[in-house]
């Protein structure tokens, strides 16, 4: 009796147990992301058995690998923390290229398919039971980071049986979204990966808003449920989860393991350690305290992501209404013999001189955007020694520059590393100001209006100059007035009150007290040459103005006399060209003496 009635106990708890494995890989297919890539993106979940294929395993702090050909069942043993510095290394990569292992994993993934891993946890605490969604890459090659291996995270929480919010992992935290906002296909959230980074988000458009500069688009590869295969980490045969080692090179000792960690280039920590093992062993506390998103933030992203589509939309509609503007001046009062009133040079004059300093301008100004308007160096030479870090010479930590915005560094292991970049597009604004000056100078007939143009061009040519100063200026505002016992905090602290005291540019050099070893950080900071070839083209804007001004004179005559911003033709001076009783060549627009029949400069006969 007491065996049948053990027989029967265990068919039923085998049936269980057989029921709500099966649930769970239905629940993990039916609520399976729809992953949409970027263009240019060169990795795709793949299955971890790549990286083993290609891989040594070795010890942080010893240069002999542990094993040429480490398996899931050595992964597996490595689960204490006593291993956390252990690491694979793939050995087709190095510090200088890691294209190979980037097409490596391209032929794996046309043999072998896409992977995503899942694994479904229920939250005794508050009842409710989340999916999480796997994804293992052979690379990440962010714009701020690059490093073998990659793992990343979405998860679905369930509140009494129903989807209630996701939580996707963005690079060390990530966002929250309730079930509303996330954008679906039935039960299937969409996630759109960024190029390199593999961070996931909610919005095709997003990235861009924050200092990880991500680009995140729907142009790319998409992965639905059919398109890649599920694997449950739960089963015996994914073991090596519980390895606690690296999933891809670090740092040869334990001195430039911290500083690649620092940099963001060590592998990362595998599914049941990230975050301090929060994702892996609470991740509802994990996903709830992520960010959440409002409507707000969403138009934000939009505006960012299309400002330059936004910008040049709105330069077109503005370019069709000059155009417009241009064809009316043109059919009341004429254009002039030269249309664009910046070519009127003929011989030594003022508005001639005027005129060729504006060109000299418009040149010297687009110059500058291809140059550092600002920058912030230091030299750590003397610190290698004592730091594992490397570079020579000064190196700048800040640079702000015409095109490629605001970029900012550290120094690393093989010399300083950029860690965050914002993409202000100066040259867009200034270009297209400069444009427009142009576009704004045709048919224009009278020097004095043209002066004024040139005036309030190098006016606004100035304005980013001082934007940069006064950002600088208030750097000091951010420093906390509470003393620290910390040298290097110290250090930094005098660092950011000396740049923000003297800000149009200074050098210095710091102490720093380290383990009893003190050594000097040369600085250097100041404008740089393309705000210094700014500030001469604003001046030189301005001076070309004022010689307009000042040479009072007529271009050509126009079909009629304009209303504003001109005095009438009798009444002006007589000063280098005087109209009073001139006229002019319809084609060079040169002065005509009394009832000529021939232009005596361009040699076109009168009509």
């Amino acid at each position: 009796m007491k065996m049948k009635k053990f027989v029967l106990t265990s068919i039923v708890l085998c049936v269980f147990l057989l029921f709500n494995l099966s649930c769970s890989a239905q629940d993990a297919n039916d609520y399976a992301p729809i992953f949409y890539f970027e263009s240019e993106e060169t990795c795709y979940p793949i299955d971890v058995e790549f990286q083993l294929t290609y891989s040594y395993l070795y010890d942080i702090d010893n240069t002999i690998p542990i094993s040429t050909d480490p398996s899931i069942i050595d992964l597996s043993s490595y689960s204490s923390d006593a291993y956390q510095y252990y690491y694979l290394d793939n050995q087709q990569g190095s510090s200088k290229s890691y294209d190979k292992i980037i097409s490596d994993s391209k032929n794996w993934e046309s043999i072998n398919g896409n992977i995503v891993y899942y694994r479904s946890y229920y939250d005794s605490a508050s009842g409710d039971s989340v999916i999480q969604y796997w994804m293992y890459y052979a690379f990440n090659s962010g714009e701020l980071n690059k490093h073998e291996g990659d793992w990343e995270i979405v998860q679905v929480v369930f509140d009494g049986g129903e989807p209630s919010w996701v939580a996707y992992s963005q690079h060390h935290s990530g966002q929250q979204a309730s079930w509303n906002q996330v954008e679906k296909e039935g039960n299937h959230i969409k996630v759109y990966v960024a190029r390199g980074s593999h961070a996931n988000y909610l919005r095709s458009f997003s990235g861009k808003l924050g200092i990880s500069s991500d680009n995140v688009g729907a142009n790319g590869k998409v992965l639905k449920n059919s398109d890649y295969i599920l694997k449950n980490l739960d089963d015996s045969d994914q073991s090596w989860v519980n390895f606690r080692g690296r999933w891809g090179e670090c740092g040869s000792d334990s001195t430039k393991f911290a500083s690649a960690e620092a940099l963001g280039s060590n592998g990362p920590e595998g599914p049941k350690y990230r975050e301090g093992t929060a994702m892996w062993d609470n991740p509802i506390f994990w996903g709830q305290n992520l960010p959440e998103p409002n409507d707000l933030m969403f138009i934000l992203e939009w505006f960012i992501y299309n400002f330059v589509l936004i910008i040049v939309l709105i330069t077109l509609v503005v370019l069709g209404l000059t155009a417009f503007l241009i064809y009316r001046r043109h059919k009341k009062y004429g254009l002039g013999p030269r249309i664009v009133s910046m070519f009127y040079i003929d011989g030594l004059n003022l508005k001639s001189i005027g005129n060729i300093l504006c060109i000299i301008g418009i040149i010297i100004a687009v110059i500058s955007l291809f140059y550092t308007w600002y920058f912030v160096s230091m030299d750590i030479s003397e610190i290698n020694e004592y730091s594992g870090l490397q570079s020579t010479g000064m190196q700048d930590l800040i640079k702000i520059h015409g095109i490629d915005g605001v970029q900012m560094s550290i120094p690393g292991e093989n010399g300083f590393k950029p860690i965050a970049t914002i993409s202000i597009p100066f040259a867009i604004f200034i270009g297209i100001g400069l444009l427009f000056l142009v576009i704004a100078t045709i048919g224009i007939s009278h020097s004095k209006k043209l002066g004024w143009k040139y005036i309030w061009r190098g006016i606004r040519l100035i304005v980013p100059v001082i934007l940069i100063l006064l950002a600088i200026m208030a750097i000091s505002s951010f420093i906390s007035l509470e003393e620290t016992n910390n040298s290097a905090s110290n250090t930094m602290g005098d660092i950011l009150k000396s740049i923000s005291s003297s800000p149009f540019g200074n050098q210095k050099t710091f102490y720093v007290t380290q383990n009893g070893t003190t050594v000097s950080i040369p600085m250097r900071w100041g404008l740089g040459l393309g705000t210094q070839l700014l500030l001469v083209s604003a001046i030189i804007f301005i001076f070309a103005g004022i010689l307009e001004m000042f040479a009072n004179t007529q271009f050509f005559a126009p079909k009629t006399q304009e209303k504003k911003g001109e005095a009438k033709i009798p009444n002006q001076p007589p000063v280098t060209q005087p109209v009073s009783s001139k006229n002019f060549c319809t084609e060079c627009g040169a002065t005509l003496k009394d009832n000529a029949m021939f232009c005596t400069k361009c040699g076109k006969k009168q009509k």
